[in-house]
């Protein structure tokens, strides 16, 4: 596998002037800071520290154990010295790294409204990335298309977020390529990722088998959270009629009739059963999922995202479910 890391610091990509990127870049990220991220400010009120959980803990507090609390948060020296069991209250390190995976294949070319799967990726991640970054993290990038073309090392700052925006929007499709290999892009990323970080795995998950368990190993190193990507077409067919559907990253094509019933029926229960099997896939990995629909609202994503961020807060706080229910 070729290296990634450019050997000069003088040439690393962070480092290039504004002027060097493309203006839709600038426009991208002006309209998303005043449509999303804007109102995610309003909605949100404090709760960004559930986005992330930082690398360390730091002790704010000494308070009467409760029950549920987790026992080993439980202070001995103090609970001996009180004859009352305390435990230890932490807030945690918010600063750490925050990493997206973003799958550009030719598959997230595809989408039956005005937006394509691409545009909903790159547009989350510009979204999460800028949230990120205002508060002091820092954020990277590994990019997926034919192969892992493109690290963007972390670091902070609106003009990093640009960067990798932009450099998202410059990766188009090349035309065929190959089914998909998104194992390659989660082992690359268990392989350079270092530091304990939070992962964002981006993809439509449209992919030959074996990433289920690059996905779990990147996950016991790493907080995880895999978002998908997709369109409602992929999931229902209307009556079009007699067409040609074509994969675009073997070029095989074939002739349908959509208008036969039976044939939605069949594609409908097969799309179900896929859908059972990512979400099966993400449970086993022991990761959070988090849904995109290219018909769907950006700021009601991020919100869910956060909901779902402090309800596993909430377990963690309160030591974790017990052993027979994790298993269940």
């Amino acid at each position: 596998m070729k290296s990634w890391w450019r050997k000069k610091p003088a040439q690393e990509a962070p480092a290039a002037s504004l002027a060097t990127l493309r203006p839709s870049a600038e426009n991208v990220l002006k309209r998303l800071e005043w449509t999303v991220i804007r109102r995610l400010d309003g909605l949100l009120q404090g709760d960004y520290r559930t986005l992330l959980r930082g690398a360390g803990l730091d002790l704010a507090d000494l308070r009467e154990y409760q029950h549920h609390d987790d026992v080993r948060h439980i202070d001995w020296n103090v609970t001996a010295r009180l004859q009352v069991t305390h435990v230890r209250e932490f807030t945690e390190d918010r600063e750490m790294a925050a990493w997206f995976l973003v799958d550009l294949s030719p598959s997230v070319d595809f989408g039956s409204g005005e937006l394509a799967k691409r545009n909903i990726a790159s547009e989350f991640t510009a979204v999460l990335a800028r949230m990120l970054t205002r508060h002091g993290n820092r954020v990277g990038a590994m990019l997926y298309g034919a192969g892992v073309d493109a690290v963007i090392p972390t670091r902070g700052g609106r003009r990093h977020v640009l960067h990798l925006l932009d450099s998202i929007q410059q990766r188009q499709a090349s035309g065929e390529t190959g089914t998909t290999k998104l194992r390659e892009l989660l082992a690359a990323g268990a392989a350079m990722i270092r530091r304990r970080s939070t992962i964002f795995v981006i993809s439509d998950f449209i992919s030959e088998p074996g990433w289920e368990r690059a996905l779990a190993m990147l996950a016991q190193r790493h907080e995880v959270v895999a978002v998908r990507v997709l369109d409602p077409l992929e999931l229902a067919l209307p009556d079009l009629g007699l067409i040609t559907m074509r994969d675009v990253e073997t070029g095989e094509q074939l002739l349908v009739d959509t208008h036969d019933a039976g044939f939605r029926k069949r594609f409908s229960r097969i799309a179900a059963q896929r859908e059972a099997e990512l979400r099966q896939a993400f449970v086993k990995a022991g990761v959070d999922a988090l849904e995109l629909s290219t018909d769907g609202d950006l700021v009601d994503a991020v919100i869910r995202f956060v909901e779902l961020r402090k309800r596993r807060a909430r377990l963690a706080a309160g030591g974790g479910l017990p052993a027979h229910l994790r298993a269940a």
